[in-house]
């Protein structure tokens, strides 16, 4: 992240050859010429392995990569090709789109690797770069050389499933034979908005599964970091919703510029979708373990329930607060601040309830572990837990943000008085 923001002015700030390769595919000539893009790989790739001659010759001690014991080659692949994707799809969606005017990307494309690296790096090392798999892997060539050119393919496969969905998702921001300095803003279909909740609630659920079961020292960050960096990536396309209560809370606020009925339902069975199918994910990933839905040991669903509920509400009023309204002052952190009720509600209450907070979560937990034992009962419980928060959330925000223009047409229909 800090080299991002350093060096982003002079060179972009790649980094990555997978980075360069995503570049290069989505962004053509103007972003990315191929040729270009060949001199940073071979650039990255040599200061990946002088960094690895550094460390070993400064430390005189260096480990052979490879997948850790118990994983095969297809389970690291999978967490080497999952959060390349994502890294490169978030360099993408911050530096590259109409959205690229931000200052967050440095932080968004940079928190991709706290969520991989504490999600998947129990599995495969979390290189999610060729430079790094090259530079650890020629660094220690005496302990055995090879993992790393395995690595490199997932990586890129990855960097272009990351191009060609971007491609897909933001093809309404320019039209072939239109000049990109003078087209309009197109708004993104409803393909594009459903393929980007599946998207971000699939990462989301699969970053929440793969910390739980890899025993993550920093469960919560990882998680919380998926978020805001799917956030970032997505806000400007379908809203960034990727939870059924916040698609539920922005439905009963009544703002259908915000988020009307018909996309608040595709939005929500989409988002479900996206997370049981990443709960799929992680089984497999982690050699069919799963994990169960259910209150802390030593709390009812009564605690639980109040729990979900308390947090659930927070997250989403903060969700309205800062992502929906006109007069909000917070048009560069609110990724952010969305996140960081996760990892809020996920220290405050993830011994009561697990921290859900979220029914795709809730779903995406509870259906893949009735493979192995148990119901989705408590999916079903938490969802409603859940539900109820977003509903007060709701209320709650349009009685705080009368004076916001968002709210004019809902303060008309049903007056509200301080």
């Amino acid at each position: 992240m800090v080299m991002i923001y350093a060096l982003g002015g002079i060179s972009g700030a790649n980094f990555n050859p997978a980075v360069s390769l995503a570049l290069a595919i989505a962004g053509g000539d103007e972003v990315m010429p191929f040729k270009k893009a060949g001199i940073y790989m071979v650039s990255q790739v040599a200061g990946g392995v002088c960094a690895g001659l550094s460390y070993g010759l400064a430390l005189w001690d260096v480990f052979n990569l490879a997948p850790t014991p118990g994983f095969n080659l297809f389970q690291a692949g999978a967490a080497e090709m999952i959060y390349t994707f994502m890294l490169c799809f978030v360099v993408l969606n911050c530096c590259i789109s109409k959205d690229k005017e931000n200052q967050y990307f440095g932080m968004a494309i940079g928190f991709v690797v706290i969520a991989g690296g504490y999600g998947a790096g129990h599995i495969s090392g979390g290189c999610f770069n060729p430079a790094v798999a090259l530079g650890i892997d020629i660094s220690s060539a005496g302990l055995g050389f090879g993992w790393s050119l395995v690595y490199v393919v997932f990586e890129m496969l990855g960097a272009a499933a990351a191009a060609i969905l971007y491609m897909t998702i933001r093809a309404h921001e320019k039209k072939d034979g239109e000049d990109p300095a003078t087209q309009k803003p197109w708004a993104a279909s409803i393909g594009s908005k459903l393929i980007s909740e599946f998207l971000g609630t699939y990462i989301l659920v699969l970053t929440v599964g793969l910390n739980v079961l890899g025993g993550s020292k920093a469960p919560v960050f990882s998680i919380a970091a998926s978020l805001m960096c799917m956030i970032y990536a997505l806000g400007s396309v379908s809203g960034a919703n990727f939870n059924p209560a916040v698609s539920l809370c922005l439905l009963l606020t009544r703002r259908p510029d915000v988020l009307g009925a018909k996309d608040a339902g595709m939005y929500m069975l989409v988002q479900l979708v996206g997370g049981i199918i990443a709960g799929f994910t992680y089984m497999a990933m982690e050699g069919g373990k799963t994990f169960p839905l259910a209150p802390g040991k030593g709390y009812t669903l009564g605690q639980a329930a109040f729990a979900e509920i308390v947090f659930t509400f927070l997250l989403c009023y903060v969700v309205c607060c800062v992502a929906t309204v006109k007069n909000g002052p917070l048009t560069q952190y609110f990724g952010f601040a969305i996140a960081s009720c996760v990892t809020a509600g996920g220290y405050a209450i993830g011994a009561v309830s697990g921290g859900s907070l979220n029914p795709a979560v809730s779903f995406g937990i509870s259906v893949c572990h009735t493979v192995n034992q148990g119901s989705i009962m408590n999916a079903v419980f938490y969802s409603i837990f859940e539900f109820v928060g977003a509903a007060i959330a709701a209320g709650l925000f349009v009685y705080t943000h009368q004076n916001d223009p968002s709210l004019d047409k809902v303060l008309v229909d049903a007056p509200i008085n301080p």
